[in-house]
C-alpha cells in the first residue's frame, strides 16, 4: 500500500510541476525499498492519472541511490554562492 501511495504522490507532483525532464526520488526510503518500487505498483499508481496518463508515460522516473546526494547538492550550491 505504501509503494502505491508513494507512486501516486510522485505522479501528482510530476503533474503539478510539469516535470517533463524527469522525477528523481531521493531520501532514505526509496533506496531501501527499491525492489518493491521496481515491482510495478509504484509506476502503476504514478501513471494512474486519467486523462494525463499519456503525458506521464513520457516522464522518466529515477531513484537516487547515492546517500550523499543532498550533501553534494548543498556543496555545489555553496560553491556557486561563493563565486
Amino acid at each position: 500500500m505504501f509503494v502505491s501511495a508513494y507512486g501516486a504522490e510522485a505522479g501528482n507532483l510530476a503533474l503539478r510541476g510539469l516535470a517533463l525532464g524527469g522525477i528523481y526520488v531521493g531520501g532514505g526510503i526509496a533506496p531501501k525499498i527499491l525492489p518493491a518500487i521496481e515491482g510495478g505498483a509504484f509506476m502503476e499508481a504514478f501513471l494512474n492519472k486519467q486523462p494525463m496518463t499519456e503525458l506521464l508515460t513520457k516522464v522518466p522516473v529515477k531513484v537516487i541511490l547515492n546517500s550523499e546526494a543532498g550533501l553534494i547538492g548543498a556543496a555545489s550550491c555553496a560553491n556557486e554562492l561563493g563565486r
